[in-house]
């Protein structure tokens, strides 16, 4: 069975100038990065499949991620493999003070707080710049919904927040009927702003409700993919089409699906 050092040895080979291969050796961290981010959904997938042997091969292709980045860096003396693990092992050690220190922790609120006290002691161990900001850290590219999810977290650590969920709600209508009024005045900027800040404030009652909005929404669409699938699938069985369906039959139909899904199965 192969290794971790086989593996930092094949990928030293495949960024040989000489030897390796084209396409390895042209790569840079900004032209592997999109992989990156793509082989880490693909983690999500197959947990959500429920796929244990595709989520060993999507794991596997995560972290020759990490060992392409790290080949790269070790190229440009900027850290190595070895640094990045190390790096790792000193941070879980430092978050878990309860497990490696002898720390007692009584609660999940204890825990939470601990973490976070540990994040800020790291925190004020840096550098800190003259113009920091309460957001900084939260990548750019995240996808949105998820990024919305950690500058409200980030606002939240100094207070600016609701207490509770209730105050979103209303929010949320305020915002459903600023996008209203802009589709009246006929604005697609306005429009386009509007419905932005009316996912913003959806995210923020998923966070208050202790939902991650990332997750729900990928499931959302799971879940319609499935639904609309069934539907095209009674279609076909009957020799019809989606689009030659007047908008009633297909909310009778989608209706009828729903139902269908929603009963527990027969044994």
């Amino acid at each position: 069975m192969h290794t971790t050092d086989d593996l930092l040895r094949l990928m030293r080979q495949l960024r040989d100038p000489e030897t390796g291969c084209p396409w390895d050796v042209r790569q840079t961290f900004a032209t592997i990065a999109p992989y990156t981010l793509e082989e880490a959904y693909e983690v999500a997938d197959a947990i959500e499949r429920e796929d244990m042997d595709d989520l060993r091969e999507e794991l596997g292709d995560l972290l020759l991620q990490v060992v392409f980045h790290a080949q790269m860096a070790a190229e440009a003396s900027l850290f190595d493999y070895a640094e990045v693990v190390d790096t790792l092992a000193q941070k879980l050690i430092r978050r878990h003070p309860h497990v490696f220190a002898g720390v007692r922790i009584d609660s999940d609120d204890d825990l939470h707080a601990e973490w976070e006290a540990a994040k800020q002691r790291e925190r004020q161990d840096k550098v800190p710049s003259p113009d920091a900001s309460a957001l900084d850290g939260v990548t750019q590219a995240l996808p949105a919904l998820l990024r919305a999810q950690k500058l409200q977290k980030k606002a939240a650590r100094v207070g600016f927040d609701w207490p509770e969920a209730e105050p979103v709600y209303a929010k949320i209508t305020e915002e459903i009927d600023e996008v209203r009024d802009a589709v009246a005045n006929g604005s697609v900027a306005d429009q386009e702003e509007e419905v932005g800040d009316l996912l913003f404030a959806v995210v923020n009652l998923a966070r208050h409700l202790g939902v991650d909005s990332e997750t729900a929404l990928r499931r959302a669409n799971a879940k319609f993919e499935r639904l609309f699938t069934d539907l095209e699938a009674r279609l076909r069985a009957q020799g019809e089409r989606v689009d030659a369906q007047s908008l009633d039959t297909l909310e009778q139909l989608w209706q009828a699906v729903k139902q269908a899904a929603s009963k527990p199965p027969t044994r």
